[in-house]
Formats: structure tokens, sequence, C-alpha cells
């Protein structure tokens, strides 16, 4: 008979109040301002995506540069940021560099 990996409850106990305890210290950024205007939908998403380790870089640096668009029109917006980051790999893999025989 195989043995079950079981987590003892005082360990699930624990964790759950340092996770509890970390995320009570997380800043909390005022965002009304940046939802002002136009809403970026899934071209701009793609193309966020596409230029996302460029923003990654550059937003170490500078405080006006952020990685992904506050104002989103939500889903489709993160489904072009998806796929332009390459997050399920359609632009490359094994795939592509296979010999077809």
């Amino acid at each position: 008979m195989k043995k079950r990996f079981q987590i003892p409850l005082k360990q699930l106990v624990l964790v759950a109040l340092v996770v509890l305890l970390f995320s009570s210290c997380a800043n909390s950024e005022n965002v009304a301002e940046c939802l002002q205007g136009k809403s970026f939908g899934f071209w701009w998403g793609l193309w966020h995506g596409i230029i996302a380790p460029i923003d990654l870089v550059l937003m170490l640096f500078r405080d006006d540069i952020t990685v992904y668009a506050q104002n989103n029109n939500g889903a489709w917006y993160a489904f072009g940021f998806l796929i332009g980051s390459g997050g399920w790999g359609l632009l490359g893999g094994r795939g592509l560099g296979k010999k077809k025989c």
C-alpha cells in the first residue's frame, strides 16, 4: 500500500498565517488616475506582451513605465498580452525545429 503525503494541520495553519502576515504588508496603489481615458484592448495587449522584457528592465530605472497597462478592457487585453509574451509557446517550441521526413 502506498503512503499518501499528508501535511500536518499545525504546519498548514502556520503557512496560512505567514502568508496572511506578508500579504498584509503589501503596498496598495491608487490607480484611479490611470483608469481615465483610453482603454487598451487585444491589440495593445499583444504589443505590450511583445515589449514586456524591455519594459521590465526599464521599469527598474523609471517610475512612469509599467509592464501591464492598468486601464485595459479585461480578458481580451490579458489574452493579447499572454500571446505577445509567448506565454503559450505559440511563437516557438519543439514543433518549429523538427525536420519533416
